[in-house]
Formats: structure tokens, C-alpha cells, sequence
């Protein structure tokens, strides 16, 4: 047989050239812009997507958002947030008044409140101010009208209490007192009762706040409202914050004066972020597709400096402990200070932790919190919650009359529900057990109590 010779004709294969490829890339990319966008406005869907900032409803409008003072977002910080602050030259920044979105209201004071809160006192209302940081704001909380924050939930509670007490009288220790011995030792038995008038607890607590800038906010914000009583709901940012800090500042700014070429570089990243993540394409891919959740650390810390794991933040060396403890017990003994000069009870209260929460009771969403944060932040945790401990009782110990001193950190141990979202923001069950724990702790206050007539001296009986 013959073979062949004539080999089969191929039609040469023509690459592209590079030029041609890398043109045609940004081509393809705005095609499918236009082609999303498209989409997206024939479904009906702009608007959805559009207020989609890569990231959950909830998280974006608690996201800070820090403004100068002339109420511009700084250059090279991330302007996603809903939630405004600005620099406060006494406690490194403040929340902006009069702003509301769907989960949450800021009264013209900058506090966490429907209303404003005026300066001269209502002769009937009894005021109580609850300060701290994120955890006492309520972070996550559905909306300011349902009783979801800690400060609402108390508040409910508090004047629940005195309708009970108008309602039953006779359930309450009765004023005056019995004279005869039986009928007085039964009477003691009966809770006091509250003083009677129009409770109202108003949430000054700040994201991201510290002993130090609480301290500031007392002295200078707080105490021109006349208070009848003060609570401090904190600690773990101070456990997170280092020792040569004095308070929370808005992230980077001293890097952004000091280093002009960084800062430079830092706006132009941003901006190019921003200009790729505000893209149709980008967002449709996030919110329909890969629905990105934050981590652990960016939920637990609301102002970071980095983004570094939450073990990472916490004191390495006992020295650095001691110091951040110190601060922390300085910081609220100056509080105690300025509160018993007042004549104003305080209620100083270790915040929970999910560490705390112990392993039987455990929801599966904490726990794979729990796996996420890992064992070297678990014992970090509890030796630097240990510490807070000795500081706290040290403070009650010093001023056993002027503080009542709680701690927080195993109080969901054997909780039946989910308590956690993060290390420290609580759910509404967990926010309910907490207000109800600060309600028995503000109804042992005397101040707050009825009091019992004064004894008329023997030389008054002749008066008149």
C-alpha cells in the first residue's frame, strides 16, 4: 500500500495580542456593569442594592463613621458607617446629635434617646445615666422603640416597679415603721420601696468607649444634668486598649499628622476601594452570591486601630496587664470621687464576655464564636478579667458607702438561650437578664428608696 505524503492543511492559530487583551478586559468589565445594572433595574432592585454597603444592614448602620469637625469624613478613614461621631476635645470623640436611621436614635446631646434630654430636671423624674461602651449603647439592637437595649429594658423595669407599688402597697416595707417588735421584724422582711416618681434611664454610652473617656463624659457632660444615680457598664475595652492610651481616639489620626506621604497613600487606596466596591457588578457579586460576613474581632471592636485578631489586641506580658488595670482602676476612683462630691450613687459594673458563658448552655452560633476566637484569647480573657475583678472589689472595699461594685463576666453561664453575637454584644434575652440584675442592684441604692421620716427632736414637741 501507498502511503501518503500529503499532509492535512491547518489554518495557522493567531494569538491575540497582549495591547488587544489588555483593552478588551476593561471593555468586558463595563459591559457587565451595564449589563447588571440592567438586570437590576428591570427587577425592580436598584434602590436594594444600592444602600448595600458589602456587609449586613445591622453592622453598617452601627459602623462608626467619624466627621471633623466640620462635618467631613477624614481623608483616608472609611466613610461606610451610619453612625456619626466627632472629635470631642474632652473625650476623643462624641456621637453627632440629631441622627436616626431605622435601628437607632441620637438625641440633639448626642445620647441614645427619642428625646432630648433638657437641663433642668422635671420635679417628678428621677434620672439615671448609663454609661459606657458598645455593649451598654446596644450594638445590634433592632430599633430604639422596643425595650432591646439594656438602658430601655432597666427603665421599663423601674417604673414597673412603681406601679406595682401603688397598686399592692401592702407588699412593700411600709413607712413609718412599726413600733412593736413583731410587727417590725415582719416588716423588715418586705423590699423598701422605690421613690415614687417618673423613672427615666438615658443611654449615654458611646461605641468604643473607655474608663478614660467616661470619666471625661461624667465630669463634663453628665453631671450638669443632676443625675440621680450613675451607671458604668465597661471593662473590656479597656483590657484591649494599650497602657499608653488614656482613652479611645478616632483611629489613625495621629499617624495621619505625623506621617504625610502614609495618609497620602491611605485617601488613594480608599478611594480606589471605594470606586471598586460601589460598582453594580461588585455589589450584586456580594449581596447575591458571597454575602461576606465580618469577622469576630471587626464586630467585637468597634473602633480598631488594625484589623488583627481580637488575642492580638489583648495585653502579651503581665506588666502591660497591670498597667491597663491600673488605668482602669484610677479612672473609675476618680469617678467614684466626682460622683460622692455630687451626692450621686454609682453602680460600677464588669461587663459580660462570651468566655464566661461556659460550655453546657452553648448555642451552635457561640460556639463556633468560641472556635474562632481561640484558646490563647480565652486565657488572655480570663486573666485579664480576673484582674478587673480585683480592681472593682478594691474600689468597694475603699468607698463601701459611695459605689456598688458588680461583676458580669460568668453571668450567662448556665443561660438557657443564645446571649452572644460577638465576645461582648449581647442579644435581647441576654440584654433583659442584665437590666434585670442592674435593677435589683439600683433598688438596694438608699437614695432611691423612700425614706423614712425624721425623728423630731424632745424640744420640738412644744414648737408652735
Amino acid at each position: 500500500m501507498f502511503k501518503s505524503h500529503r499532509r492535512s492543511y491547518r489554518k495557522p492559530h493567531r494569538s491575540l495580542p497582549l495591547p488587544v487583551i489588555i483593552l478588551a478586559i476593561p471593555l468586558v468589565l463595563i459591559l457587565l456593569e451595564l449589563s447588571v445594572r440592567l438586570f437590576v433595574g428591570v427587577t425592580g432592585k436598584s434602590a436594594e442594592l444600592a444602600a448595600y454597603e458589602g456587609q449586613p444592614a445591622n453592622v453598617t448602620a452601627y459602623c462608626l463613621k467619624f466627621l471633623s469637625q466640620t462635618q467631613k469624613p477624614y481623608d483616608g478613614l472609611s466613610d461606610r458607617g451610619r453612625l456619626a461621631a466627632q472629635p470631642s476635645l474632652a473625650g476623643g470623640y462624641k456621637l453627632v446629635g440629631n441622627q436616626k436611621n431605622s435601628f437607632w436614635q441620637i438625641n440633639e446631646q448626642g445620647f441614645r434617646d427619642d428625646n432630648p434630654v433638657p437641663l433642668e430636671k422635671p420635679k417628678d423624674e428621677i434620672r439615671i445615666f448609663l454609661l459606657g461602651g458598645s455593649t451598654a449603647f446596644g450594638q445590634w439592637s433592632a430599633n430604639n422603640q422596643t425595650t432591646a437595649t439594656i438602658a430601655k429594658k432597666l427603665e421599663a423595669r423601674l417604673n414597673e416597679r412603681v406601679a406595682q407599688q401603688r397598686r399592692s402597697p401592702q407588699k412593700y416595707r411600709p413607712i413609718p415603721l412599726p413600733v412593736y417588735k413583731p410587727e417590725l421584724e415582719k416588716a423588715l422582711t418586705l423590699p423598701p420601696k422605690l421613690r415614687e416618681g417618673q423613672y427615666r434611664v438615658i443611654n449615654a454610652a458611646v461605641p468604643g468607649y473607655a474608663s478614660g473617656n467616661q470619666l471625661a463624659q461624667l465630669a463634663l457632660q453628665i453631671l450638669p444634668y443632676s443625675p440621680d444615680a450613675v451607671i458604668v457598664l465597661d471593662g473590656y475595652t479597656d483590657l484591649m486598649l494599650p497602657s499608653n492610651k488614656t482613652q479611645t481616639d478616632i483611629p489613625e489620626i495621629d499617624s495621619f499628622l505625623n506621617n504625610a506621604p502614609g495618609h497620602l497613600w491611605a485617601y488613594l487606596r480608599g478611594k480606589l476601594t471605594n470606586w471598586i466596591t460601589d460598582t453594580y457588578l461588585v455589589k450584586a457579586i456580594q449581596y447575591w452570591l458571597l454575602r461576606p460576613q465580618p469577622s469576630v474581632s471587626q464586630l467585637s471592636l468597634v473602633v480598631p486601630e488594625k484589623t488583627a485578631p481580637l488575642e492580638q489586641h489583648l495585653a502579651t506580658d503581665p506588666t502591660e496587664l497591670q498597667r491597663r488595670v491600673a488605668r482602669y482602676h484610677n479612672f473609675h476612683k476618680q469617678m467614684v470621687k466626682l460622683t460622692t462630691g455630687a451626692n450621686i450613687p454609682l453602680v460600677i459594673a464588669v461587663q459580660p464576655e462570651i468566655t464566661g458563658r461556659g460550655t453546657s448552655k452553648l448555642s451552635r452560633d457561640e460556639q463556633k464564636l468560641l472556635k474562632e476566637l481561640g484558646a490563647v484569647y480565652k486565657q488572655r480573657v480570663q486573666t485579664g478579667y480576673a484582674q478587673l475583678e480585683k480592681a472593682t472589689r478594691k474600689l468597694q472595699e475603699a468607698f463601701p458607702k459611695n459605689v456598688k461594685t458588680l461583676y458580669f463576666y460568668n453571668l450567662y453561664e448556665n443561660f438557657p438561650s443564645r446571649a452572644f453575637y460577638d465576645a461582648v454584644h449581647l442579644t435581647e434575652e441576654g440584654n433583659a437578664l442584665l437590666a434585670e440584675k442592674l435593677y435589683q442592684a439600683i433598688a438596694t441604692v438608699p437614695k432611691l428608696q423612700v425614706a423614712p421620716p425624721k425623728k423630731r427632736g424632745i424640744g420640738n414637741d412644744n414648737e408652735g
